[in-house]
């Protein structure tokens, strides 16, 4: 696809269309499934829906720069924005997805980017990318969530005394 073309569907989509895909009730509904995830182990979940890149994202555009390069800068960019990587146990991890690209990126703080190798990463990638093709958006999302927390489960689990504190907001971030 050529740069203006690109440009033009990146303009075409806004916040209204992450609502539009994630309405209120859906947000409450994964909001409540990231608090319960975070109850069983100490790491932070955060899923952010983006309806495009800004535009100063897209003027790079060219052959040296990927869309997909730019897809992963602009999830990281999320992952600091959102304080993901400011966790005590270093254990956050973002859900980032990209509705003009089709996209879907997974960031992990470094503790747990330590535990988790890519091949796993992308088979939670691939599962969700399939459930958000065939319009199942709040079962991947759970799916892909669930999946998040067994590998937190499994390698940061709450203490013996149970308790895992919140450190940040549980709700989506519908940009």
């Amino acid at each position: 696809m050529n740069k203006f073309l690109r440009i033009l569907k990146h303009r075409w989509l806004d916040s209204a269309d992450t609502h539009r895909l994630i309405p209120d009730d859906m947000a409450q509904r994964l909001a409540q499934r990231v608090a319960a995830s975070e109850a069983r182990h100490t790491g932070e979940v955060r899923l952010c829906v983006e309806a495009a890149l800004p535009l100063s994202y897209l003027w790079r555009l060219d052959r040296a720069t990927s869309v997909g390069a730019l897809t992963r800068e602009r999830a990281v960019s999320w992952f600091g924005r959102l304080r993901v990587w400011d966790t005590e146990h270093n254990n956050g991890v973002l859900i980032y997805l990209l509705l003009a690209e089709h996209a879907i990126e997974f960031v992990a703080d470094r503790a747990l980017s330590a535990q988790v190798d890519h091949a796993q990463w992308q088979a939670i990638v691939d599962r969700l990318g399939a459930r958000l093709r065939a319009g199942e958006f709040e079962d991947g999302l759970t799916q892909a969530l669930e999946e998040v927390s067994a590998l937190l489960v499994a390698h940061f689990p709450t203490g013996a005394d149970g308790v895992s504190p919140n450190e940040l907001p549980d709700s989506v971030v519908r940009a």
